[in-house]
């Protein structure tokens, strides 16, 4: 099992955030907000991820990068959950909106389901 987050599973492209943002879906799982979009080819063939904490909600830089940093770890260790095999792969923004910097088994309790649901929505399309 692959438990590396490395450049080409983000999304760090202008084009494809924009894209993500103006075409995808989303839904809503406190405390985070996932937008996500189907692609049927990504150049890398994986998944891309995209984290982002809001400046309004979290003013300051160290608790942003906090949070940020236990986002990425949850999102790291369970990314298994999402298929791999699949053609069709997902550019993925989780964008966290609470204003207080929640628990790591918090976070990593929501991103599992968030994993989970964005599965079984890659299944029904």
């Amino acid at each position: 099992m692959n438990y590396k987050l490395p450049k080409n599973e983000r999304v760090h492209s202008k084009k494809s955030i924009k894209e993500l943002f103006d075409k995808g879906s989303s839904f809503f799982l406190y405390p985070f907000k996932v937008l996500y979009l189907d692609q049927s080819i990504i150049e890398n063939g994986t998944h891309q991820v995209l984290f982002s904490v809001s400046k309004k909600k979290i003013k300051k830089a160290v608790h942003r990068n906090f949070v940020k940093r236990r986002v990425k770890e949850a999102y790291r260790l369970h990314k298994h959950l999402l298929n791999h095999e699949s053609e069709q792969k997902k550019l993925i923004a989780l964008i966290y909106v609470s204003t207080d910097k929640s628990s790591f088994e918090i976070i990593q309790s929501k991103i599992q389901k968030i994993l989970k649901k964005l599965q079984t929505l890659g299944h029904s399309s």
